[in-house]
């Protein structure tokens, strides 16, 4: 994949997760979702913005405690996060019984 020199484990969990969707896309929901440490899933998120498949904003919200850093795939980075994850986990689905990795054309 153009750009994404280092592919681990935990870099396939954490494009999984951005794809499904079904959970709010900050770093320490992310984090539970994969089941990783944030240790290891913010880094996965920052080299995907260097790369250019992810953008990240700042949420703006009225509710109680710190703004969340919220992340999105963009549109190379989405068709290369569904190749990758075709390619090197085919016919799996989510890794720890997820469910489905493709996410809906637009939904981010």
């Amino acid at each position: 994949m153009a750009g994404l020199s280092r592919v681990t484990p935990a870099t396939l969990d954490v494009l999984e997760v951005l794809l499904d969707g079904d959970v709010e896309p900050y770093g320490l929901a992310i984090a539970k979702k994969a089941g990783l440490a944030t240790g290891s899933v913010f880094p996965i998120l920052a080299r995907l913005e260097r790369i250019a498949w992810a953008s990240s904003y700042w949420e703006e919200s009225d509710r109680p405690g710190p703004r969340r850093r919220l992340y999105r795939f963009t549109p190379e980075g989405m068709a290369g996060a569904r190749a990758l994850l075709a390619e090197r986990r085919p016919r799996r689905g989510h890794g720890r019984g997820r469910g489905t990795f493709i996410a809906p054309e637009g939904a981010w």
